[in-house]
């Protein structure tokens, strides 16, 4: 099960946060929308059909609310940090994640 949480605004949309798992590695992405059905539906539309958001274990720390807040389709991701270390990638639009094969290590 993929590990995230959320945070709700104060004009009552909702930021999501979800940690998936990604070939050998696990990618955090980022979803604006009015609520938690909605995001995990956009997710869901974009074909990464087995998402599920239960607690609020990992919700989105405010860095992370900032850079989906002014992207402009609300959808970004980047490599997960390990072990609570910082990640210094950029924030990558969905587009790039859903066109990039998984590299499967074996």
């Amino acid at each position: 099960m993929a590990a995230g949480g959320f945070c709700k605004l104060p004009n009552g949309m909702v930021v999501v946060a979800l940690n998936l798992p990604y070939g050998s590695a696990a990618v955090r992405v980022l979803v604006h929308a009015q609520n938690r059905a909605r995001a995990l539906t956009r997710l869901r539309n974009l074909g990464l059909r087995a998402i599920y958001l239960r607690g609020n274990a990992a919700p989105p720390t405010p860095d992370e609310i900032t850079a989906v807040l002014h992207h402009p389709d609300g959808l970004i991701w980047r490599t997960a940090p390990d072990n609570g270390v910082t990640a210094t990638e950029l924030w990558h639009p969905i587009r790039a994640l859903l066109r990039r094969p998984a590299v499967v290590q074996g």
